[in-house]
């Protein structure tokens, strides 16, 4: 099992910025990336980023291109979101999750924490 914990979120005006931060602990070498999803009310779950413990090129959603990076601490099991010139838009709850290799799926789930940006 591997255990995810996501902080970081809040409220923030438009243009603001904040990061988001997951901390796996558990068996963390039974997985190959963590990737962040949001969703918002009403909308299906999206993928925003991820990375690989490996280290290679992250994945960032167009829709977050030149305004989120992703970035990894590998002795801390900690994977980080910043989040730069936050718009309305990007209001939802924050998921961080683990991709097995064993079974290609995110298998593994944080409670999610929530971004509001205010207009």
């Amino acid at each position: 099992q591997v255990q995810l914990v996501e902080s970081g979120g809040g409220l923030v005006q438009a243009g603001g910025s904040l990061r988001l931060s997951c901390a796996a602990s558990g068996r963390t070498f039974s997985v190959r990336a963590l990737g962040w999803f949001r969703q918002a009310p009403g909308k299906e779950r999206e993928i925003v980023a991820r990375i690989t413990w490996s280290g290679g090129s992250p994945y960032l959603a167009d829709s977050v291109k030149g305004r989120f990076t992703i970035s990894k601490d590998n002795a801390n099991n900690t994977v980080y979101l910043q989040m730069n010139s936050l718009q309305p838009e990007d209001t939802a709850t924050y998921y961080c999750a683990a991709l097995r290799p064993m079974t290609g799926r995110y298998d593994y789930w944080g409670q999610g924490t929530q971004v509001t940006v205010s207009s």
